[in-house]
């Protein structure tokens, strides 16, 4: 389980191929489909940083879906 106070572990950014994001404990391999975007820090930090840069929820697949109507 989770702790929201945890400021010890380190966490990374990751991607999949839709381009969505999660983060990752950064000392655990990377689960398959899934790379690491650069950033690390607290789970807080990480979050912080996917809510300021993931502004549009889509999947990758749909926004070229709808880009190519």
């Amino acid at each position: 389980m989770w702790d929201p106070e945890d400021n010890e572990t380190i966490f990374r950014v990751v991607l999949n191929h839709e381009e969505q994001y999660s983060i990752w404990p950064a000392q655990r391999e990377l689960p398959a489909g899934w790379r690491a975007e650069g950033t690390e820090g607290t789970r807080k930090e990480c979050l912080e940083h996917i809510d300021r840069v993931w502004t549009d929820m889509r999947p990758l697949s749909l926004r070229k879906a709808m880009e190519s109507r």
